[in-house]
């Protein structure tokens, strides 16, 4: 029995999964704007409480990560295997930091009290609790982003090693990898939104 591959299908495919992935952040981003028209001073107070180092350093990282995918496509195409996985070793590595950051992040606002439905965000101004709750939703779909993502490229990487992915049939990593610019994409619109505007 014949396998056919639809690559052109495939890729289709992956494009229409990242616009719907598009349309979820751009409604969060839109609830952000339109809040923040509401409670401009409240929006501003509450960002400067976040550490811009913590968001710049992210933000570093993840186009470091972006570079690296980019990176593993050419090898694989070029039939470069142990450079590929090396690259994707790296991807995966940055996509740890990036979660580990955030977890230190998000670990020291919650020791503060800061997490929605808090006592202290409840005793706060209302666009302070507002800024704070798009910003774990926001973020922390954007961790579980991450996470799927480096889990993904892990799964490519043990066939790219196995060499059921190679530079004849390299459609899987190609998606995969354009999965993590979208991740890394929507970091680019988090970033400024809530550590750098207000």
């Amino acid at each position: 029995m014949s396998h056919h591959k639809d690559d052109n299908g495939a890729k289709l495919g992956m494009w229409l999964f990242l616009f719907t992935e598009l349309l979820l952040f751009g409604g969060l981003f839109l609830l952000y704007s339109a809040y923040l028209s509401r409670y401009p001073h409240e929006f501003s107070a509450a960002g400067r409480q976040l550490d811009m180092v913590f968001g710049t350093v992210n933000t570093v990282v993840l186009l470091t990560s972006s570079l690296l995918v980019a990176m593993a496509v050419t090898a694989v195409q070029r039939d470069e295997r142990r450079h590929a996985l090396w690259l994707l070793g790296g991807t995966i590595l940055c996509a740890a930091i990036f979660m580990s950051i955030k977890y230190v992040e998000w670990s020291a606002k919650i020791r503060h009290g800061i997490y929605p439905n808090s006592p202290h965000l409840a005793a706060a101004p209302p666009g302070e609790s507002v800024f704070f709750s798009l910003y774990f939703m926001t973020t922390g779909i954007h961790g579980l982003h991450v996470l799927i993502g480096a889990t993904l490229l892990a799964w490519v990487g043990c066939r790219v090693k196995r060499g059921a992915v190679h530079g004849g049939d390299y459609v899987l990593l190609e998606n995969s990898a354009l999965y993590w610019h979208l991740v890394d994409l929507i970091w680019i619109f988090i970033f400024p939104l809530y550590y750098l505007i207000l």
